[in-house]
């Protein structure tokens, strides 16, 4: 009941499952954004930052290899989101979006 004292309508078993398969979507979207920047670390890591160190802060090259290496990854990341909305845009008989990328 609502504040009116009026019955709020019930949503069909239609509207839950939907309801359930757009939280189910953005759920594994969230995880697969969290696995992405887990691999964007590790990587970035392995690359730049040599195992054994001697300072707790980086240093110069290590900081300019750290930048490139993200913005790398990113630049690609947007390149193979672009490439893969259009696909899915032309296959669908849509227009291909102007943008894309991990976060937007």
């Amino acid at each position: 009941m609502n504040f009116f004292g009026g019955a709020r309508p019930q949503p069909s078993s239609e509207q839950k499952i939907a309801a359930a398969e757009a939280e189910i979507e953005m759920v594994s979207n969230m995880f697969n954004q969290i696995l992405a920047v887990k691999r964007l670390v590790e990587t970035c890591t392995r690359k730049c930052i040599p195992e054994t160190y001697r300072e707790a802060d980086l240093n110069k090259g290590e900081s300019v290899c750290l930048d490139r290496c993200v913005a790398k990854f990113f630049e690609v990341n947007v390149k193979v989101s672009e490439k893969m909305q259009g696909e899915a845009a032309q296959k669908n008989g849509g227009p291909a979006p102007a943008s894309g990328g991990m976060f937007g």
